[in-house]
């Protein structure tokens, strides 16, 4: 999403007194400012023994681009990763429940939350007071710091003091982005993806990124052309938040896992494995044991996302994107497709009822086409989704899409019809009464015929501008063809080959439907001079 979309969805949410988060943690304080004490661990207990229910434990995080928290595997797109992943998968197994993952997009996790779509967010949320204001945390279940990362070739700015005088990147909305704020030697830029920000700083737009250590390793230090610098910079911890007031004993339940995670090892091997265990973890649980579990989802990373060499190996890693990439043409064609027939239909009753309806009800219709027209589609579909279920209204993603899509369109459909009404002469309709016609039926079968003549070029035009802004439904949960390139590009850092191929999925979909609008308007002028 670009800068201006992430704006206008930050602004909505806060309108219902909900905490947009950055999700991706990042540090207190450099380490000439003094950094909080991170948060001790209470005393560990046994396993969890509490009633367990046999419902399924939904919890939320954004698995787009979120590397190595919850992520998409690379060596197999249908199946989700990460050491987060993996954290929650033992707390289900703990508590004897089925720990599923729900998608949802960055800003929108926590008013998820709020709405009752998951039972928690794991995504690295700081457990800042700010944060802890806003939601419940678990206790801790990990804890790094801020790393420096700057160019293979870049030597200097190997510490937080020699940052100043270079444009230095990070998550927006962090602490980290704050914390720079205040120093008016630094130029900060801030991201909304952790891959834009990495592509600039390999295309020199940025001098050096500060960002947290996970982060750092898989991003920075798992690309080549990249390296992480200087000591460690202050201290985050992340924590699993919960609804304000909310599932107090389901908290209790997987602090209590997480404790047992922590006395018999569980956490340490998760860590290992993903090559995460840090010095901050080990000073927090007091586990400096050395289990000599080799990092084998570290060394399987590096290994699926390895540049290709060559054209061939490229070509086949273009060849395995195209099941993903079909996915989500079908999701972004169905979402189009059912959103185009209710604006069509709803358009054309706007229209009638503002041309030919009591005043009343034209003035209703009136007031709909510029209450839509007059605000961003993007608004609207946060709106149905987010929205409504706050007075009961709770719709699937997809519905919600199609709804909103459907709804928006419908208001400039019925300007084009109401154009095309306005282009058929008074005369027809005066005929049309004048051989014992009903209204009805003179509006069904000679008015409204000779309007859709003249909007159909229009209605093709307006279908292939549904069809992009489809992507906007990505943010409530749906997978279509603008989140697969996301994931995608974000996942192997190509964003020219993997676009080319998006964006031709896109021209697929529309070409056909500009054929078959040729092919209609080319009927119905023939019709028309038959008739004649």
């Amino acid at each position: 999403m670009t800068s201006v979309l992430s704006r206008l969805r930050a602004r909505f949410l806060a309108g219902f007194a909900v905490v947009g988060f950055a999700f991706h943690g990042v540090s207190a304080w450099a380490e000439n400012t003094p950094a909080a004490d991170p948060p001790q661990p209470e005393p560990v207990t046994a396993p969890v023994t509490a009633d367990v229910s046999s419902t399924a434990l939904k919890w939320g995080a954004d698995g787009t681009s979120n590397v190595p928290y919850t992520f998409h595997d690379p060596s197999d797109e249908n199946r989700m990763s990460g050491f987060e992943y993996d954290i929650m998968e033992e707390i289900g197994r703990r508590l004897g429940r089925d720990a599923q993952f729900v998608q949802n997009d960055w800003d929108g996790l926590i008013p998820g939350l709020e709405r009752n779509f998951y039972l928690m967010v794991i995504c690295g949320i700081e457990m800042t007071p700010e944060h802890i204001e806003a939601v419940d945390f678990s206790q801790p279940y990990y804890m790094t710091s801020e790393r420096i990362v700057v160019r293979r070739d870049q030597a200097g700015l190997d510490s937080y003091e020699r940052l100043g005088g270079h444009t230095i990147g990070t998550v927006k909305d962090t602490l980290a982005e704050r914390m720079m704020g205040e120093r008016h030697d630094i130029t900060v830029r801030g991201y909304d993806e952790e891959s834009n920000m990495f592509e600039d700083l390999r295309n020199k737009r940025l001098d050096a990124i500060l960002i947290d250590g996970p982060i750092a390793l898989y991003y920075g230090e798992a690309d080549p052309a990249f390296r992480i610098v200087g000591p460690p910079v202050g201290h985050v911890s992340y924590g699993i938040a919960f609804p304000k007031g909310g599932n107090i004993e389901l908290r209790k339940q997987v602090d209590a896992a997480l404790k047992a995670m922590i006395t018999d090892g569980t956490l340490h091997r998760i860590l290992a494995r993903w090559n995460l265990w840090t010095p901050e973890m080990a000073a927090w649980t007091g586990d400096y044991t050395q289990p000599g579990i080799a990092p084998t989802e570290w060394e399987r990373y590096i290994a699926a996302t390895a540049p290709t060499k060559g054209w061939k190996a490229r070509f086949d890693r273009y060849v395995s994107f195209l099941p993903l990439i079909g996915k989500g043409a079908v999701m972004t064609l169905a979402v189009s497709a059912c959103a185009m027939v209710l604006a069509v239909a709803l358009g054309l009753i706007l229209a009638l009822t503002r041309r030919y309806g009591p005043a009343w009800a034209a003035a209703l219709a009136t007031l709909y086409i510029e209450v839509i027209r007059g605000t961003p589609l993007l608004i609207q579909v946060l709106f149905i989704f987010y929205g409504l279920p706050g007075i009961g209204i709770r719709l699937s993603p997809f519905v919600a899409g199609v709804i909103s899509l459907g709804l928006n369109y419908a208001a400039y459909e019925a300007e084009n019809y109401r154009a095309g009404l306005q282009s058929v002469a008074r005369g027809q309709m005066e005929a049309a009464t004048a051989l014992n016609m009903t209204h009805s039926q003179a509006l069904r079968y000679v008015v409204v015929p000779q309007a859709f003549r003249v909007v159909v070029p229009v209605m093709t035009n307006d279908f292939i501008s549904l069809l992009k802004d489809s992507s906007l439904v990505s943010i409530i949960t749906l997978t279509e063809l603008s989140q697969t390139y996301v994931r995608l590009s974000s996942t192997y850092f190509d964003y020219f080959g993997t676009g080319m191929m998006v964006g031709g999925a896109y021209l697929l979909l529309g070409l056909p439907f500009v054929r078959l609008a040729k092919m209609a308007e080319r009927r119905l002028a023939v019709s028309e001079r038959r008739g004649g």
